[in-house]
């Protein structure tokens, strides 16, 4: 009887030590995020399972080339995946499939975005960023609902960066589809 008590006692003590360890984590620094559909095509496919960083950006801004997961601004209760093109402050002009980005300092950047697919050349547009804006854009941009559509992105809905992806296997890495851009 002794026995069953002690390790009774013992799975009780690790229950709860992993519920103390798991809940936190899983609420404030960590969460899981299944890719779906094809806005972040090749960069990321329908099904990849990744880890979402929701620490860093209490820490450091979002920066340009970051690709984000956040609460569609038209329905909170939907999660997109985005790549980040313009910073607070900023005003981004497309012009046939080129983005250039006009900085705060005033100086502009043409990105150089190699990891788009399939560019839609057949639209020019400029928007510019409030305090707390962003721009965001799939990187199969005639496949994506964005910032091209719906407007800026409130900093208020991002819910953090993608960290890890951990599906499929064989592209499992840190910090995927991480763009060096301007800044």
């Amino acid at each position: 009887m002794k026995f069953l008590e002690s390790a009774f006692k013992e799975i009780l003590t690790f229950i709860v030590l992993a519920v103390l360890i798991v809940v936190p984590i899983r609420l404030f620094v960590a969460q899981p995020f299944v890719v779906e559909g094809e806005s972040m095509h090749p960069t990321f496919e329908s099904g990849d399972y990744l880890i979402v960083d929701e620490l860093s950006y209490h820490l450091s801004a979002p920066q340009r080339g970051d690709v984000i997961i956040f609460r569609y601004p038209g329905d909170p209760n939907i999660f997109y995946i985005k790549r980040i093109i313009g910073l607070p402050g900023e005003t981004v002009h497309i012009d046939h499939g080129v983005t250039t980005v006009t900085k705060t300092d005033g100086t502009t950047v043409t990105l150089n975005e190699s990891y788009v697919v399939a560019e839609d050349a057949t639209y020019t547009q400029d928007s510019t960023l409030g305090a707390d804006q962003f721009f965001v854009m799939g990187d199969n941009r005639p496949r994506s609902s964005d910032s091209r559509i719906w407007g800026p992105l409130p900093k208020k809905n991002i819910m953090g960066r993608a960290f890890v992806r951990m599906l499929p296997a064989n592209e499992i890495g840190i910090l995927p589809g991480k763009a060096v851009e301007p800044q």
